[in-house]
């Protein structure tokens, strides 16, 4: 089992910035990509950013040019630098993980997610 645990969330004017950490803990064999994702109240659940192994990363269209994920293989801890926040980024932001095990065997994993609210 992983476990995926995010911190830094909070409450931010328009226009701030925040960076979020994700820490994956447990029986790690090998992640595989990572990802940021976030729902908004009434809303569906949405990629914000991926990045590979390999530092390959893409972004959704709202999170271009604002928002920067990165990783760190060595500590297992995946980042999110949200700058020039804005109201409509007010969501739960969610860490996810995908891990192969030493069979060969995927699993996926999601952490308990973080607040993120901006005020206008």
């Amino acid at each position: 089992q992983v476990q995926l645990v995010e911190s830094g969330g909070g409450l931010v004017q328009a226009g701030g910035s925040l960076r979020l950490s994700c820490v994956a803990s447990g029986s790690i064999f090998s992640i595989h990509d990572m990802g940021w994702y976030r729902q908004a109240p009434g809303k569906q659940a949405e990629l914000v950013a991926l990045i590979t192994s390999v530092g390959t990363t893409n972004y959704a269209d709202f999170a271009l040019g604002r928002f920067t994920v990165s990783r760190d293989n060595a500590k297992n801890t995946m980042d999110l630098q949200m700058n020039g926040l804005k109201p409509e980024d007010t969501a739960v932001y969610y860490c996810n993980a995908g891990h192969y095990g030493p069979q060969g065997d995927f699993s996926e994993y999601w952490g308990q997610g973080t607040q993120v609210t901006v005020s206008s």
